[in-house]
Parts: structure tokens; sequence; C-alpha cells
């Protein structure tokens, strides 16, 4: 007999002891102990791990609703819309549930998910639903009306009490969410069960990508008989608004913890000012403070408030007071699939509140950019190419031109930056990131391509300038991109200087005017801004470029050894930025070892394929005075090269 059949035995035998004499207690052998224990499957032989055991799977329907609007209802009568909605759920909703044979196994406030045995059942309920929430609208004020949205999908479910989880039920709320206010939204497979069974009007809606589900999902409208979609007010219809096209953020007010009335104007100008810092970041579409507070001192639900604003992503966070200390939170939470993307903790002194309240603010922002950044990219990721627009192709280029890619990472880069300006001549944002490519080629070329990559880099440079007005990360990649390929210094400053007025906050900006800095004779204002762009950005994963930037700041003011320690990390980082090596092997020969300066020369020829030492004076091309002529004054000195050869 198996471990698994002994232990059923056992445990069949235990439930016929406890029949016999509840009021005893039976030893697993079959004999009385003087506990009152009663036998329990922990009893059973064996390792006593039965939860893999008890795990329930079974297909099943999965029906989704929440109400359209809701939080725009509670503004307008909180009483009434709760007495509202508890009296649809009794009198229909969860009647419809029953007469279907469904089971309501979660709710959520103004929300719920239920499971059916019968896709068809499932489909009938939810159109029975919303007729019958047309009739009891009829009389009702088309402003103040409570209208559901319902998704339905048919997948494979996890049981657990009485709780079901897996993909199944995701892609359900998933379908509720992109359904209109009275509509039902199934999926393809919902679709293919009922097609021939129900006499229904099924609109094909296309695939629709679903997060953290491998291949996008087939959807299907259901119009109902009840017309609601004729009747929506205007409130109602501007959530369904499409999305904009860059990244779309609200910032809520954030929670005053402390029950200190004081803390709430406190709470409430930082969040001010983080929207006001968002603002000047030209890809971000920010919701405007007026409107994203209307939600102060209200229960919110995250996927709601995206609709209500249309927005893809919210910032939510509390502050907490306890003695002259006081601590802030933020979380940023993708609101379709409300997976949090980055969250943090702020802790200061009120001593200097508006100090505090600038470093929390600075933070805040730093930290945001980036990770909107990343979500973007992984979106753009998995939109099908048939789908993609201009700033979708410049998504897709991005990582590449971020990690200063190989070049034939770099070359297709460049092929989805040119669709992104052939979708749109006039994006100053594609032109900035082409020229950057352009001047990766330029930097890393030794051959006859090399004028053509320069002159490539410089017209998409100058292009952006020009259109670029407003736009804090273009002009600063362009002004970057002027100062290495034409050693424009006065063009490169103009550039980067209007970049950070424009935008403080903006990491990239800091970066190259840090290094601009360094190399054009200003060390101490070159670290200045490195180090912000660092305490800005600590995560981004071009954060090498401050770092050099201190680098060549410290070999400017003959520091040697601080610049080889910061060189060695950044290539330990980052081993695949070539530029590494250039300024640490000036840095070995600043501090005379010149055997160490070889072998770094010698690393050079790992990550640029082809390298050879005779091309050394041509890397430092790019350099401005008095950087250039400093630099290779020191190589010659430790004969790394010939005094002919500058």
């Amino acid at each position: 007999m198996t471990e698994m059949n002994q232990r059923a035995c056992v445990a069949a035998t235990m439930e016929f002891f406890n029949r016999i004499d509840p009021t005893r207690t039976w030893a697993p052998n079959g004999l009385p102990e003087r506990s009152r224990r009663r036998l329990s499957v922990k009893d059973i032989p064996g390792d006593g791990n039965l939860a893999e055991a008890r795990v329930q799977r079974k297909l099943a329907a999965i029906l989704a609703t929440d109400v359209a609007g809701y939080s725009r209802l509670m503004g307008l009568d909180e009483e009434g819309t709760l007495r509202a909605l508890k009296a649809h759920r009794q009198a229909l909703v969860d009647q419809k549930v029953a007469e279907h044979r469904g089971r309501i196994f979660k709710t959520t406030g103004d929300g719920l998910l239920a499971e059916f045995a019968s896709v068809v059942d499932a489909v009938r309920c939810a159109v029975e639903i919303q007729n019958g929430m047309a009739a009891r609208n009829a009389d009702v004020d088309v402003d103040r009306r409570l209208m559901f949205r319902i998704g339905i999908n048919l997948g494979d479910i996890i049981i657990d009490g009485d709780d079901v989880y897996g993909d199944g039920v995701n892609i359900a709320a998933r379908l509720e969410g992109i359904s209109e206010p009275g509509g039902i939204c199934i999926s393809g497979g919902v679709h293919d069960q009922v097609r021939d069974k129900l006499d229904l009007p099924f609109e094909d809606i296309g695939e629709q990508m679903v997060k953290n589900i491998a291949r996008p999902v087939r959807a299907f409208r259901i119009t109902t008989g009840s017309g609601q979609r004729a009747q929506l007010p205007k409130a109602q219809l501007q959530p369904q608004l499409s999305l904009p096209d860059k990244p779309s953020i609200a910032v809520l007010p954030f929670q005053n913890m402390s029950g200190d009335p004081e803390q709430e104007y406190f709470a409430d100008g930082m969040v001010e000012d983080i929207i006001t810092a968002l603002s000047r970041f030209k890809e971000l579409f920010v919701i405007a403070r007026n409107s994203s507070f209307i939600y102060k001192g209200r229960a919110v639900d995250i996927q709601q408030v995206s609709r209500d604003l249309g927005v893809r992503y919210v910032l939510e966070g509390s502050v907490r007071k306890a003695g002259n200390r006081v601590r802030i939170t933020g979380q940023l939470i993708d609101a379709e699939t409300r997976a949090h993307l980055w969250a943090d903790r702020f802790d200061g002194d009120l001593a200097d509140v508006f100090e505090l309240q600038d470093r929390i603010t600075e933070s805040v922002v730093g930290a945001l950019q980036p990770s909107l950044r990343s979500a973007e990219i992984e979106r753009a990721r998995r939109k099908p190419p048939a789908n993609l627009d201009a700033y979708d192709y410049l998504l897709r280029a991005l990582p590449s031109v971020i990690v200063n890619a190989s070049g034939a990472e770099t070359s297709a880069a460049i092929d989805l930056l040119k669709e992104a300006v052939r979708l749109y001549p006039n994006y100053a944002h594609a032109h900035a990131l082409l020229a950057n490519c352009f001047g990766q080629m330029f930097r890393l070329a030794t051959g006859p391509e090399r004028e053509e990559a320069r002159a490539q880099a410089l017209s998409h440079a100058r292009q952006a300038i020009t259109l670029a007005q407003d736009d804090s990360s273009a002009l600063a990649t362009a002004g970057f991109i002027l100062l290495i390929a034409s050693l424009d210094v006065g063009g490169a400053r103009t550039a980067l200087d209007k970049s950070v007025a424009i935008n403080p906050n903006s990491a990239t900006a800091l970066t190259y005017r840090s290094i601009l800095f360094a190399m054009a004779g200003k060390p101490e204002s070159a670290i200045e801004d490195a180090e912000k762009a660092l305490r800005l950005s600590p995560l981004d994963p071009a954060a090498y470029l401050p770092q050099m930037g201190i680098v060549v700041a410290h070999i400017r003011q003959r520091r040697y050894d601080e610049a080889c320690a910061i060189a060695r990390n950044v290539i330990e980082t980052n081993p695949r930025y070539p530029m590494s090596y250039i300024h640490l092997v000036v840095a070995e020969c600043g501090r005379g070892d010149r055997a160490e300066a070889e072998r770094q020369l010698g690393r050079i020829a790992e990550v640029l394929p082809g390298f050879k030492r005779e091309a050394l004076p041509k890397m430092f091309e790019m350099f401005p005075e008095p950087y250039r002529s400093e630099s290779l004054d020191l190589l010659c000195t430790a004969g790394l090269v010939a005094r002919d050869a500058e």
C-alpha cells in the first residue's frame, strides 16, 4: 500500500472513531487518550505537509464587475451612493448571480468577483444585470446613475478555501477595466463557447495586451439591449478617453496619519511641489493639482482614479509625525495592474520644514522618472509591432542608448529612431537620441565611417535644439553631442544651461553639464552637478556617466588616486563603457603607474574590437581644451603615445 493510501486509511479510521464518541479523544492507533484533543489530519503518519494535496484547480467562468465613475459619485453624495449600491446589490446583482448558479467569492468596495460552472450562465447573468440596471436607472438623474462595467473570462483557477486565484481571475479583471459603462467585455475563449448559444451582438475589439500574461488576449464587447451607451453623461464618458501618447501620472493628496492639522499643510505643499517638479519633464503627462485634489480625504480605488483622470500611473503616499520627526512614504502604482513600481520612505526633522519638503520632493521626483521610463519601455516591448507609433519606436530604442550598447545594438536603435522620425518629423527627443547614437558611433569608429557618423550626429543634434524649445531631455542630449562632435563648448553650454533651467530635477541635464564643466575647466561645478544627478537618480542604468564627470574633475584637480578609485568602480558596474578605460589610463599615468596604465589600455580592445594603440590620440579629439591637451601630455610623459601623435 502506498504512503498516500495508508494516510487516507488512517484519516478515515480517525473519522470513524470520532463519530463513535465525539466526547473522547482517540490516538492514531485507535486507543482512547486522556487528553481532550480530538484527532486531526496532523496525527496522520508522514511529513504532515498536505498543502499541495489540498490545492484544487478547475476550469471556471469568472465574472468581474465594478461601478463606473464611483469616485465621482461618492464626491457628489457619499451616503446616497453607498445606499444605492447596496440596494442594487441586494435586489439585483446578488440575486442574478444566485439564479444563474454562480458564487460571489470576493467583494472590493464597488466591485465583486464571481465564479460560474457554465460560461453561458455567466454571460446570461451579466446581460440580465446590465438590463436590470438600465431599468433601475430609468428614473434616476443621468449624472447620479450607478452603471457597472463587467468582464468575463474562461480559465483555469485555483481554489483556496472560499477564495479563487489564477490568471483566469486576473484576465477577467483586466477585461472589466476595458469594458464601457453599461457594457460587457468577454475573452475570446468565452466568445467561442457562447457565440452559437446566445443571440447577442458581439463586437471584436482585437487582441489586448494584459500585464504578466505572455500572449495578448482576444476580446469582444457585448452591447446589451438597454441602450445605455447612448445615455452616458459627459462626466462618465470622460474617463474613456484614450491615454496620452506618453507616460501619464496623477499625484494624489498624501494621507495625514498624524492627526496633526499642521502636517496637513505640509503634506499638501509637498504634493504640490512634486506635481510642479514632475511637470517640468516634457516626456511626462502630469494631471494638474486641482484635479488630483478632488480625492483629498476619500478612500479611492486606484483603477477608478486612472479611469476618472485618464492616466496610467498613480502616486500616493502618507505623512506620519512623531515628536519633531516626520516620516513620508510614497508608492508609484501601475493603475492597470495595481502593481507597485516603486516605493520608498523618507525621515526628517521638522526644525527646517521647507528644507525637508524640498529634499523629499527632489528624492521622489528623481526616483519616479527612471521608474516610469522602465515601465514604459516594458509596455512598448509588449505592444504588437503593427500598432507601434513614434513614441513606441523611441521607447524600444531607449535601452540601447542608455546602456552604451555595442555597434550592432546602436545600429538597431538607429533604425527604430529613424522610423519614429519618419512618423513624426519634428520629434525633438527622437532627433536627440539619433544624435546620441551617431555620437556613439563617432566615439568608437577609427576608419572612414568616423566622419560620416560625426556629420550625422551634428545634424540631428542641431535639429533637436531647434525643435526642443521646452524639452529638457532633448536639449541636454543634443547639447552634449555638440560638445563631443564639434567641441562647441559655447553652444553646448547654452543648450545645457537652458535644459537645467527648464528642469532642475533632470539627472540627464545635470550629468551632461557636469562632464562639460569638468573638461572645460570648472571641476568644482562638475562635481556639484554630478553628485546631484546621482542623488536624483541613484539606480539609473546610466549612472556611470555622472561618475565619469567626477573622474574627469578629479583628474583636472590632480587627485589621481580618487579618480582611479571611481573609474574602477564604474568599470566594475558597467564594463562595456570604453571611455571609462580611457579616463582610467589618464589617471594611472597621472599618478605614475605606467604598468597599470598599460594593462588598462590593453583591456580597451576587449570592449572595442579592432582597437589599436595607434588610434588612442584620435579618441581624445572629442575632448575640449584644456582636458584634451592635459590628458595627451600625461600619456606622452608615460611613453604611451609619441609626442608627434598629438
